[in-house]
């Protein structure tokens, strides 16, 4: 993944200069303002933010950011089980976005302080409500189903919020 393919990435920039901005909806994790107000410049605090990109949502995005994520945990030598962890639930919050919000952005953002790695997943959809609850015991074994399941295994919080302009859902892996 490169500028080329993908613009509105920021990752691991350790050379920007102190009191150096970054669009506050990129300190979001959203490329391009999803709002349509104008962007407003706030501080960049070198090594708490990690990657901030925004994709098309769709089934393609997934893998790419799923890499990314685990290509960001490697280069900051993380522990395995911190690169394991992100790669599962950016992978299952991404595709929850792509599958359900329907929206047409979906928005990865890793911050990282010293206990722990916060991964958020903004879409600018709506999540569509089951027509009926799911009445049917959970399978372990099923290709579908388990991915907020395997979230919350991973980490040690979840959050989900809903706005008017989308959804948020937000991660935490201790480190």
């Amino acid at each position: 993944m490169d500028e080329t393919t993908c613009p509105s990435l920021l990752t691991d920039r350790p050379g920007m200069p102190d009191g150096a901005g970054v669009p506050a909806d990129a300190a979001l994790g959203i490329g391009a303002p999803l709002s349509g107000r104008p962007r407003e410049e706030v501080p960049f605090r070198p090594g708490r933010l990690l990657a901030a990109v925004t994709m098309p949502a769709r089934p393609e995005s997934v893998p790419a950011l799923r890499r990314l994520a685990r290509t960001v945990a490697r280069n900051r030598r993380l522990p395995e089980e911190a690169e394991e962890a992100l790669g599962v639930i950016v992978t299952e919050l991404a595709a929850n976005a792509v599958l359900h919000s329907g929206g047409a952005d979906v928005a990865l953002l890793l911050e990282i302080d010293d206990t722990a790695l916060t991964v958020r997943v903004r879409d600018n959809g709506q999540w569509r409500e089951r027509p009926a609850p799911r009445c049917e015991p959970a399978d372990l074994h099923a290709a579908f189903g388990r991915g907020l399941t395997l979230v919350d295994a991973y980490a040690v919080d979840t959050t989900l919020e809903r706005t008017a302009t989308g959804t948020v859902m937000r991660a935490v892996v201790a480190l």
